[in-house]
């Protein structure tokens, strides 16, 4: 296991002023939903930070996604909580890591299953390329390229901190 050299609060600090900005542009308020587990910890810090009413929406990619027959659900995966009617609300979708896309995907399916949403955007912390699907995020707070063999994923300390973790997939444990 190695930590990849990026400060992860700078990053954070980054995606705050871009969710500032994409709040300013709406035409109305919008509703932040945090994918599991790392967009809704991010989520929940942003709803806090830009004191915005109500509660924030989790969501799980979980039931829609196309590897669900090999993965099946995870005992310590959250499920979908949206606190709010879905139908014509404006949805901030926020997740630490975009990838291949399928994830978004999975999740804008989840969506879709409890209402029609006015519109779906998108703002995530680390864009690492690598796409499958054709997925773009609205803001990221950084874009960068890591390779196939490295996953890369967000942690939070018991403050609240963030902070990455890289992991070489070909590792020997």
């Amino acid at each position: 296991m190695s930590f990849l050299n990026l400060d992860a609060e700078a990053l954070y600090a980054e995606l705050l002023r871009g969710v500032k900005g994409l709040i300013a542009m709406s035409a109305g308020p919008l509703k932040l939903v945090g994918v599991t587990s790392g967009g809704a910890w991010l989520a929940a810090r942003l709803q806090r930070e830009l004191g915005l009413a109500g509660e924030i929406g989790v969501i799980s990619s979980a039931m829609h996604r196309d590897d669900y027959k090999q993965r099946g659900l995870s005992a310590s995966s959250e499920q979908t909580r949206l606190p709010f009617d879905v139908d014509g609300t404006q949805v901030l979708l926020i997740d630490d890591v975009l990838y291949t896309g399928r994830t978004i995907r999975a999740v804008i399916n989840e969506l879709f299953d409890y209402g029609r949403p006015a519109s779906v955007q998108l703002a995530v912390l680390v864009d690492r390329g690598g796409r499958e699907l054709p997925m773009q995020a609205d803001f990221a707070a950084v874009r960068l390229t890591l390779p196939v063999s490295q996953s890369f994923e967000l942690a939070r300390d018991a403050q609240g901190h963030f902070s990455f973790v890289v992991q070489d997939k070909n590792a020997e444990t």
